[in-house]
């Protein structure tokens, strides 16, 4: 097998596993999060790294990557690149309000033996069956549906991108999620299938953890609706993910449905 594929084998398996099994973190990171003006632009970078937002292992599929605007609607990728270790396009701000950039990932992955030899299979729903063999013994089959977000606001912020789709674990805004302030507390709501998350651990670590020499995690609990808040020690680029399982799976096959998400948020100076 290419190193390339190697590669890419290592992201589909990256997709199917928590987040908080995986040493490597999907991430998008724009460029400023608050813009304004006549003509607005952002550039994002969108990769999988060991160390938070320094792009070095391997870029994020283009193909995954969906941009809300504020009326709900889908704006396009311009400007679009995928490098040795990261993707990168620009965002053309046309409307007022916030949008959501989005990656969004999901799929099935096996394990089952055949002769003796242990198996693994990764990819959609629909080649399952034939992708799997008829002699296949103690085939064991998960879902993971997999979301990383960051957002961006051109002047004032706005709700319409931030909807839920109520598939799988999603975020939703108490505080504006582009009006983040050191010091201060924000807060938000985890939703599963549109319904809250309850007791679902969340972490929050700051950027830039090569140049220090702990993650210097924030680590809260959901409530019993789902609502967690998070003081900011200090101004800067957050990455906020949780994850969680479940057997509540749309295929029949899948025992267990793995649930993440993740966004990266930035904290302003007061």
């Amino acid at each position: 097998m290419s190193r390339h594929s190697l590669k890419w084998s290592a992201l589909a398996l990256a997709l199917v596993l928590p987040l908080s099994a995986q040493a490597h973190k999907l991430w998008l990171l724009p460029s400023a999060s608050n813009v304004a003006g006549n003509d607005p632009w952002v550039t994002v970078d969108a990769a999988m790294s060991d160390d938070l937002f320094s792009a070095d292992h391997m870029p994020v599929q283009l193909d995954r990557i969906v941009i809300t605007q504020p009326d709900g609607q889908t704006a396009k990728l311009e400007n679009a690149f995928t490098g040795q270790y990261r993707s990168v396009f620009d965002v053309h701000l046309t409307e007022a309000g916030t949008y959501k950039i989005a990656a969004v990932n999901g799929g099935l992955f096996a394990s089952y033996e055949v002769d003796g030899q242990k198996k693994r299979w990764r990819g959609d729903a629909a080649d399952l069956a034939k992708s799997i063999p008829s002699n296949a013994k103690n085939v064991e089959v998960s879902e993971s549906i997999n979301r990383t977000e960051t957002f961006v606001t051109n002047g004032k912020p706005s709700d319409g991108a931030l909807k839920p789709s109520g598939k799988g674990l999603e975020l939703v805004p108490v505080t504006h999620v582009t009006d983040l302030a050191s010091g201060e507390a924000a807060t938000f709501q985890l939703l599963i299938d549109g319904k809250p998350a309850a007791n679902l651990k969340v972490m929050a670590i700051p950027g830039e953890t090569r140049y220090r020499n702990a993650q210097e995690e924030i680590g809260v609990t959901t409530d019993k609706d789902g609502k967690f808040s998070i003081t900011w020690p200090h101004a800067g680029m957050y990455w906020v993910n949780a994850s969680t399982q479940d057997n509540k799976s749309s295929i029949k096959q899948a025992k267990v449905r793995r649930l993440s998400y993740a966004a990266t948020l930035e904290v302003l100076p007061q």
